[in-house]
């Protein structure tokens, strides 16, 4: 395997752990990026452009990158907090009055952002066309009625958190979410990242597609416990019924799912674009932007939601918007928040450390919270602070 990029001294690891992802767990194409005090410290690709094809990964290839997005659209509505355009304690029906229908009048926008608002669902799910207009994913969360007390519990918001975001950020600036990020967020950082791709970046991003997971991977196979299985097996589960608020769920490599604008799932990322934001929230990065105060940056991470999680039937940690380093979803150490896709892709942060990590793949894997990839790329950084 010919591995591009370059490692400082010391981070020679994680070139190690890159390489056996391809291996023996089945990468076909990726990238990893980390910064440390704003400076790049990894910067690797391997593998093709697109899981099914020959051209090569180059530097500057882009995928579509899931959840991890939600990392990048709770900045957006942080950073409207941070200049006074956001109350977190406010009810989301102050900004948007629809929204209060169906006894959802006492949902914050703390409970949005936390995955309480109880709105994991949708009783009539959107089809993919209808899922393309972000104003109708708006209008059927404004409809759907909580199914659990707002704030008294928590479970992953995993499509419907694009589109509370998505209008909340509308309401209150007017933009929609896409150019808001692309004008706030990716262009003041120098960011490879994009919600809602423009046509003029179409040809950097790559196919994606479904890796089986090897039958030797070095014992890093996840292995779900029997409630998980099940709950993933029962179309009347709130899991099941969570990630089935888009049905069918949408054709990733269709051009026109990727130019939509959908905040929780369809950001599309560098390696580098997804480790520079995280880096520009905790510190300058290259003398540069810094987006996050510390008090924002403090309450980012602050827990907000913990235990048994209503959606993903596991334990899960979130602060505003991010989740927070634990069993599900572990980062760097305690103090880590970040977020990462289904199927591979993760971003994250440790302000402790100064260190920010972007890995980007084609290959997506049944995993939600805890790709093996991305967590031996995560334990050979780890290694690799522990010991400079």
């Amino acid at each position: 395997m010919k591995v591009h990029g370059t490692v400082a001294e010391g981070f020679e690891p994680v070139r190690a752990a890159f390489v056996r992802n391809f291996e023996t767990l089945g990468d076909r194409g990726a990238a990893v990026t980390v910064y440390r005090d704003g400076r790049k410290v990894v910067d690797l690709w391997a593998g093709t452009k697109d899981i099914d094809g020959t051209e090569p990964w180059a530097r500057g290839t882009a995928q579509i990158v899931r959840s991890a997005t939600k990392g990048v659209a709770a900045a957006a509505l942080l950073l409207l907090h941070q200049r006074g355009q956001l109350d977190l304690d406010a009810p989301v029906g102050e900004y948007w009055p629809e929204f209060k229908a169906a006894g959802k009048e006492r949902v914050l926008v703390r409970h949005v952002l936390s995955h309480g608002a109880g709105l994991p669902v949708l009783d009539t799910p959107l089809t993919p066309l209808e899922s393309l207009n972000p104003l109708r994913g708006a209008e059927a969360v404004a409809r759907q009625a909580p199914v659990w007390e707002p704030g008294a519990d928590h479970g992953y918001h995993a499509l419907t958190y694009g589109w509370l975001t998505g209008e909340l950020l509308r309401r209150v600036t007017g933009a929609g979410i896409g150019d808001w990020i692309a004008r706030e967020i990716a262009g003041p950082v120098g960011a490879g990242l994009w919600v809602g791709l423009p046509e003029r970046e179409a040809s950097r991003v790559g196919r994606v597609g479904r890796v089986e997971t090897p039958a030797d991977d070095g014992g890093l196979r996840a292995r779900p416990k029997r409630s998980v299985v099940e709950a993933y097996d029962d179309p009347a589960s709130l899991t099941r019924r969570a990630f089935a608020a888009i049905t069918p769920f949408p054709d990733q490599n269709d051009p026109a799912y990727r130019a939509a604008v959908l905040p929780a799932t369809n950001g599309i990322a560098t390696a580098d674009g997804l480790a520079r934001f995280y880096a520009s929230l905790i510190g300058e990065v290259d003398g540069g932007v810094r987006l996050f105060t510390p008090a924002t940056l403090a309450a980012a991470r602050t827990e907000e939601s913990a235990g048994p999680d209503r959606v993903l039937v596991i334990n899960t940690r979130f602060g505003l918007g991010y989740m927070l380093h634990g069993s599900a979803s572990p980062f760097l150490a305690p103090g880590s928040f970040g977020h990462p896709g289904r199927g591979g892709s993760l971003g994250f942060a440790d302000p402790e450390s100064g260190i920010a990590f972007g890995y980007v793949t084609n290959g997506f894997r049944k995993t939600v919270t805890a790709d093996p990839r991305a967590q031996g790329l995560v334990r050979a950084v780890r290694g690799a602070v522990r010991a400079s």
